[in-house]
């Protein structure tokens, strides 16, 4: 292994504080309300911090990483566009506004006024789906982060990852979104200094000059079929549209649907003091995400240049690992415990973060509305923290053995895609459409989930030539969803009983 005792330190003193700032919070959990939303009390900069937190977890470093070794510094447009729809969305209030005010726990929990229950419980059902099946690889490709920069034997990966996984079920049962904030809040702080130190070493030693001379040589060869096993890329390195706009054009919809819908960043919009706060915390965090896309994109694009000019892929590597195998030639005894302390705080923050929204959910909108008599605080405490362990229990199966079809980022954008097109059409129209009914509801969520499962299905059984490109079945999705909530809802009578978008 790399690691040297000073590395070991750092990780180990990382570990014991993380761990025990988040038990500490059990003690202030006395219901689901401060389980799930904290009671709806969380300040400005704890929500910054919490909601760039959660959303740049290991597997994200992975993917971003995978996309700059592919895809060189046009693999972070993706940022640049998710940044603006965040900072668009704070500023209007577009969605989050409505959400806010209304005071619900979930997304989901909003339609049954305004669509009735039924609605409801498939809506919760889609979001469920989409959200532990996007969840599903992350140990998977955390695992991988771990071996490849540490030099650890393959094997140990499931057991670091159980570990890993149990530590984060035990603060996040005990202390549910208490326990998010306060340890995300430590894990921001990890995670932005491990990645700022290996973003200035990284270009220490490449060089800029360098790396931009490098991709373009690396493209080149790609070109003309010159390069290695592994090394070609599959875009030009600095412009994102030079293949096709289709694919930019689905990741503007699909940004825009992710920062209104995504209900592990909603539930940061949900347990804000206000709405005004909720607004502030989407306005200060949006630039965070160009950052989350672009510096481990430049990591994957400077491993690429680095195997290209020297001797090529070691044996075993791909695009996905890659990047960390090169990170763990690169730093230094204590750099790289600055660095893995990082990783494993972003891995916690995320896994945590997911693990309670998926619970909520499942407790909110599918178990809660089924319930004929009203349970005790204790009892609907009790059902919700037992969610969080079997959703973390399924993953540590799940995400252990399934195999990713191409990209890691297509496959996240692809489950997303199983309940954001559908439940984004859902929101909009219930919000700003009076004319919008159950019908139309029902059909945008059929139809909305079609085009993501039919992904899965297909690309899992058929080989490369004959898959399905991720912006065809992201983008079919949402023009599904759409088309199918307005032929719906104009077909069929108009909602008897309307709500007010603004209550």
């Amino acid at each position: 292994m790399h690691l040297a005792v000073l590395d070991w330190v750092i990780i180990v003193v990382y570990l014991i504080g993380c761990m025990a700032a988040g038990i500490a919070m059990r003690r202030y959990v006395r219901g689901v309300e401060d389980f799930a939303v904290a009671g709806r009390e969380m300040d400005l900069n704890l929500g910054i911090a919490s909601l760039a937190a959660t959303e740049l977890g290991l597997v994200t470093v992975m993917y971003t990483a995978q996309l700059g070794f592919t895809k060189g510094f046009a693999g972070a447009v993706i940022g640049v566009i998710m940044a603006a729809a965040m900072y668009g969305v704070g500023c209007t209030g577009f969605v989050i506004g409505p959400l806010r005010r209304a005071g619900v726990m979930t997304i989901p929990e909003l339609f049954q006024n305004r669509f009735g229950l039924p609605v409801r419980w498939l809506a919760g059902l889609l979001v469920v789906l989409g959200g532990v099946l996007n969840m599903g690889i992350f140990l998977r490709l955390g695992g991988e982060f771990l071996v490849a920069a540490t030099g650890m034997p393959a094997h140990w990966l499931e057991w670091v990852m159980t570990a890993l996984l149990g530590m984060v079920l035990l603060y996040t049962v005990l202390g549910g979104m208490l326990s998010v904030l306060v340890t995300d809040y430590l894990q921001f702080i990890v995670k932005g200094m491990g990645i700022v130190v290996t973003s200035v070493l990284v270009i220490k030693a490449i060089g800029w000059s360098n790396l931009v001379h490098g991709l373009s040589a690396a493209w080149a060869a790609t070109e003309t079929g010159n390069t290695g096993a592994g090394l070609q890329m599959a875009d030009h390195p600095f412009n994102p549209v030079h293949s096709t706009w289709g694919y930019v054009l689905w990741q503007i919809i699909f940004q825009i649907a992710v920062v209104t819908t995504w209900q592990t960043q909603i539930s940061r919009v949900l347990s804000a003091r206000d709405e005004a706060t909720a607004k502030r915390v989407y306005r200060r965090t949006a630039f965070y995400f160009v950052g989350r896309f672009g510096l481990p994109g430049l990591w994957g694009a400077a491993a690429l240049v680095y195997f290209y000019q020297h001797c090529g892929l070691p044996v075993g590597t791909t695009s996905l690992n890659a990047m960390p195998t090169y990170l763990g030639m690169l730093l230094p005894a204590g750099f790289i415990g600055i660095l893995l302390a990082a990783a494993l705080a972003a891995e916690m923050s995320t896994d945590s973060g997911y693990l309670l929204t998926w619970a909520t959910v499942i407790y909110n909108d599918l178990i809660s509305p089924l319930v004929k008599r009203p349970l005790s605080a204790s009892a609907r405490l009790f059902i919700t923290r037992s969610l969080v362990l079997a959703i973390g229990i399924f993953l540590l199966f799940y995400g252990l053995w399934y195999e990713i079809p191409g990209n890691a980022w297509d496959y996240l954008a692809v489950t997303g895609n199983i309940y954001l097109a559908s439940v984004f059409t859902l929101l909009v129209a219930g919000l700003y459409w009076p004319r919008a009914n159950a019908t139309g509801a029902f059909c945008a969520l059929v139809l909305g989930a079609i085009g993501p499962l039919t992904f899965l299905v297909v690309n899992a059984h058929v080989d490369k030539a004959h898959q399905i490109a991720p912006e065809v079945a992201g983008a079919s999705s949402f023009a599904l969803a759409f088309a199918g909530m307005i032929a719906g809802s104009l077909l069929t009578p108009p909602p008897t009983r309307q709500t007010n978008h603004q209550n």
